[in-house]
This record gives structure tokens, C-alpha cells and sequence, in this order.
């Protein structure tokens, strides 16, 4: 469906528009879809996001500011996403001991097993989403995206 047809636009858009436009709403829709796979399991996007990336760190602390740079919504408060996956259990924090300026946060082993439940249902969702591109259409879409990002 055209993004003028989902939107009732009657207005003549130029293309520039609609891309943002497309981009802004596939993003509602993928983000929609993807709370309804976290919904079970009580966290947000953002904080699956903060448990990915303490994963991918095999066991060794990371600290807020390498969280941040890592986030995929730049604009999360890291601090309160992590306070929260605290009180779920799913991560710990303590002050490092050569900086104590530094806080080092870990994933518990909670945490791993929400994402390990959460793996396949994600690949699933992720899959879903597309399934009506060709292997082709899905690397040209990834090549036109950052190519639209890198400006």
C-alpha cells in the first residue's frame, strides 16, 4: 500500500517527503510488532537492546558511556534503562574499582536466559517482516538505507 493511501493523504507529495515518510512509519510498524514479541516478557525495545549488547561483551562489564554509543535510539536514557533491568534482575551494576567515577554494568545470568527465549522468537520476527523481499531486494534495501543515512 502507497504511504498517500495509508496516510488519506490528498496532497501531491514529492518523493523526498515520502521517503522520510515510508521510513517513519515502517519504523512505528516494525517497532509495534516488535513490543508485541518483548510484551511476555516485560521489557521494552530499548532495554532488549541494553541485554544484546551486555551479552556481546561475554562476560566483561561495560560502562554506561560504551552502552550509549552502542544503542541503536541514541536519544535512550541508558541510566534509567539500566535501573530498570536492575530491578528485573537482569543486570548488575557496581562502581569500578581503578575508576570510581565509572560504573561497570553485567548481564545476570536471568538476563541470558530471557534473551535465549527471546532469540528465535525474534529471528522469527525479524524474518516475518521480510518475507516478501527476494535475498537481492533485501541487500539492495540495506545498501539504499545507508546510503540515504550516510549523506
Amino acid at each position: 500500500m502507497k504511504i498517500e493511501d495509508i496516510l488519506k493523504s490528498t496532497v501531491p507529495m514529492d518523493n523526498s517527503k515520502k521517503i522520510i515518510l515510508n521510513i517513519l512509519y515502517t519504523q512505528s510498524m516494525i517497532a509495534e510488532n516488535f513490543n508485541l514479541v518483548l510484551k511476555p516478557f516485560d521489557i521494552s525495545g530499548e532495554q532488549y537492546n541494553v541485554l544484546r549488547i551486555l551479552r556481546g561483551q561475554k562476560g566483561n562489564p561495560a560502562n554506561m558511556s560504551m552502552i550509549q554509543d552502542r544503542m541503536v535510539a541514541k536519544t535512550s536514557n541508558t541510566t534509567r534503562l539500566v535501573d530498570k533491568l536492575l530491578l528485573k534482575d537482569l543486570v548488575t551494576r557496581k562502581v569500578c574499582s581503578e575508576n570510581r567515577r565509572k560504573i561497570e554494568v553485567l548481564i545476570t545470568q536471568k538476563g541470558l536466559d530471557v534473551l535465549a527465549e527471546l532469540d528465535p522468537r525474534v529471528i522469527n520476527h525479524e524474518a516475518t517482516l521480510s518475507q516478501n523481499l527476494s535475498e537481492q531486494e533485501i541487500t539492495q534495501l540495506n545498501h539504499l538505507l545507508e546510503k540515504y543515512r550516510n549523506q
